[in-house]
């Protein structure tokens, strides 16, 4: 089933000007020159599309308001929270943009540990607010990440072994509908659709405010960055892993295969060179962190150890100088089945075949709070899954087909290790049999009655998206 744009009427300038008379954010068009350039932009630079309109939504009223008007536009719609989807959700050419990142709210309550928190808001922003109280949730690994797309889609981060996914942890959620309706979701209040939007992801509407569980977490937790040359990696990968088998689940880590940066704590023979960094993190007691971790430091002595006392600020944007906004990205993921010698050996030799410095392959391990959720309880899965995997390739030439021939590739060579059921936002490429396979039948379907009910015309069809089973009209 395809969706075609139509074209835009003569009087949709008047339409729109009576838009701009109810609508208390700003809206631009192309004529807004930079100022429209700016704001268009996205963290892929793959999708450099023109909307015909934007519209920079500051409260419900004004995404209401946003979604009738495209409507009646006969205008297709994407909406635009963090901007960091790496499929280009958050852009569209000839269409309308809903951009929520004006919708900042952040109001944290340090009594119950719950924080409500606005559409627009960026992981390094929610969390700079939550550790005033010594508080924080699972959030993304990188601070630019958006809290919206990132909950909607199940959301892995550091404390998922402590405190599961993002989506483990979302404890109501405003939206609004394509029709214009507010709703409030909880696991009291329209329980179903609350359900979808624990990872099912935009399908069902615009949600305005999540309200989060939050944990006491830092504000100093013990942790860091070990880096080695790439020739170590595959006793380094196998180290680790021994080590996260019998680790408690106050342990969270991952290995990246990348190019050592050219900063100073990096040996300058390192530097620009192919490397292995192994993070890790302790969140239980500060002075029990030095023994925890200790045997991370048993196999050698790394070229590069940065492990010890840091704010968990600091590890939230521990990846930051890695991940600048506007370079070409393609990616892919999957889940391990298992973790075997063999498997470690092939993606560190894929790894050592990127085609660009800036690419990387990541491996890391769930376990923990992750895998004690009952799989149905949201629409993602794989929580049984002991590892994952996720190749970035990220380059800022013009040769995109040998760069992501790269990442299919890594993604083909690990298949006989893999299988299906890996959340959606880590991939570039996203097919009606991708969405299907990360959800399975019976939680697919769900997805399809909600899909059915709130979004029967797939008005949010710019997205992970689920069908709904009737054509539109």
């Amino acid at each position: 089933m395809t969706h075609t744009t139509p074209s835009r009427s003569p009087d949709q300038v008047t339409d729109l000007q009576q838009l701009r008379a109810g609508f208390a954010g700003e809206i631009l068009t192309p004529a807004d020159g930079e100022r429209y350039d700016a704001t268009r932009a996205v963290y892929n630079a793959m999708f450099d599309r023109r909307p015909a309109v934007i519209a920079r939504a500051t409260c419900d009223g004004d995404v209401v308001a946003a979604l009738l008007y495209a409507q009646s536009a006969r205008l297709p719609i994407a909406v635009r929270a963090g901007g960091h989807s790496v499929a280009g959700y958050s852009a569209i050419d000839d269409g309308f943009l809903l951009d929520l990142r004006p919708m900042k709210k952040i109001a944290v309550d340090p009594h119950t540990r719950r924080v409500r928190v606005g559409p627009g808001v960026t992981w390094g922003e929610l969390d700079e607010a939550t550790q005033a109280h010594g508080l924080a949730t699972t959030g993304g690994r990188m601070t630019t990440t958006g809290v919206a797309g990132f909950v909607l889609g199940s959301g892995s981060g550091w404390l998922e072994r402590m405190h599961g996914f993002a989506c483990d942890n979302l404890v109501s959620a405003r939206v609004v509908t394509a029709n214009g309706r507010i709703l409030t979701t909880s696991a009291g209040e329209n329980p179903e659709l609350f359900w979808g939007l624990r990872g099912g992801g935009g399908n069902f509407g615009v949600v305005t405010e999540f309200e989060l569980q939050l944990h006491p977490v830092g504000p100093t937790i013990y942790g860091g960055m070990l880096i080695y040359p790439r020739e170590r990696a595959p006793q380094v990968c196998r180290h680790f892993r021994d080590f996260i088998a019998d680790a408690p689940r106050e342990v969270a880590g991952g290995l990246i295969m990348l190019t050592a940066p050219p900063a100073p704590f990096v040996p300058a023979e390192l530097q620009g060179r192919p490397a292995v960094s192994l993070l890790a993190a302790y969140f239980g007691d500060l002075e029990a962190g030095p023994e925890v971790l200790a045997p991370l430091r048993s196999y050698g002595e790394p070229a590069v150890d940065l492990v010890g006392p840091m704010p968990y600020l600091d590890l939230q944007a521990i990846t930051d100088p890695g991940n600048p906004p506007g370079r070409r990205n393609y990616w892919t993921s999957s889940l391990f089945t298992g973790l075997p010698d063999a498997a470690i050996d092939t993606l560190v030799e894929r790894a050592d075949a990127a085609t660009s410095p800036a690419s990387v392959t990541i491996l890391a391990p769930y376990g923990g709070a992750v895998a004690e959720v009952a799989e149905d309880a949201v629409p993602i899965g794989g929580r049984s899954a002991p590892w994952f995997y996720h190749c970035y390739g990220i380059w800022t030439d013009q040769d995109d087909a040998r760069h992501i021939e790269w990442v299919k590739g890594t993604s083909a060579a690990l298949r006989p290790w893999t299988r299906s059921g890996m959340a959606l936002n880590f991939f570039t490429n996203v097919d009606e049999d991708r969405v299907r396979a990360a959800f399975g039948d019976e939680k697919y379907r769900r997805l399809v009655a909600l899909k059915d009910e709130y979004d029967p015309e797939n008005i949010f069809r710019l997205n992970q998206n689920v069908r709904p089973s009737s054509p539109p009209r």
